[in-house]
């Protein structure tokens, strides 16, 4: 079954692997990036809130907590009914009763017209069929909501860490690059969609990449900046890993 490794990842871990994930972000060394991450998503979701969202491959539920803090109505789905437990978990220990956690899965899901809004963190790359998860985002969202994804790009699925992973736990992954995204997204009935840096590449960038190379000397040239920042923009989007916003 190729969704049983995903199903079982909780059980196959070792029990202090399973304790740092329930601590997520603030157990991990990527903490920063994580905080980064979300407080970009939270700026792309609509500003009114108690709006309600759907937080698709949740895992522990950090991302849906922190958007039930904000003030939002939140649905957040795991395929994992372990997963799930270890979110309802977090819920008790942060003490927020606007977020509710279901187990399902996210490419078969009954949810229709329900949400101003959903979210995809680093979670669609492990989809076996990405159009249909992006489908069943596109019908759970109201006429005018918004999707965001944030994923990894090319290069993510020969990575040796991800692929000792896949050998040793079964877990899917794949390239999420944007522009399969935005391709998909649009087959699926998405009106339209942008592209962004995710937060990662926008402070890399803001602290001056390739500082001794040709890149970084144009960077210092202040009327080359518009020129490598636009040129950085296209070279990266399509390719690596972004953020991207589509509207239904």
């Amino acid at each position: 079954m190729p969704k049983q490794g995903e199903i079982d990842y909780i059980k196959n871990i070792a029990t202090e692997a399973v304790q740092q994930a329930l601590g997520k972000p603030f157990s991990y060394e990527m903490c920063g990036r994580y905080l980064m991450d979300i407080g970009a998503i939270l700026s792309l979701l609509p500003d009114w809130p108690p709006a309600r969202i759907l937080d698709l491959g949740v895992g522990t539920g950090w991302t849906s907590i922190f958007i039930a803090k904000r003030g939002f109505d939140v649905v957040g789905q795991d395929i994992a009914a372990d997963m799930i437990a270890l979110a309802d978990q977090n819920k008790a220990l942060w003490g927020v009763d606007n977020v509710q956690f279901v187990v399902s899965d996210y490419e078969a899901m009954a949810f229709d017209n329900e949400f101003d809004a959903a979210v995809f963190y680093d979670s669609l790359h492990h989809a076996v069929d990405e159009e249909a998860a992006l489908a069943g985002a596109y019908r759970a969202l109201r006429p005018g909501g918004v999707l965001v994804t944030h994923e990894p790009g090319e290069g993510h699925a020969a990575n040796p860490a991800t692929q000792a992973a896949v050998a040793r736990y079964g877990v899917t992954e794949k390239d999420m690059p944007p522009r399969r995204i935005v391709e998909i997204a649009r087959r699926t009935g998405f009106a339209h969609g942008r592209i962004l840096l995710n937060t990662e590449r926008m402070v890399r960038f803001g602290m001056g990449i390739g500082e001794d190379g040709l890149l970084g000397w144009l960077a210092r040239q202040r009327a080359a900046q518009p020129v490598v920042a636009a040129a950085m923009h296209f070279w990266r989007w399509g390719r690596l890993g972004s953020m991207v916003v589509l509207v239904k």
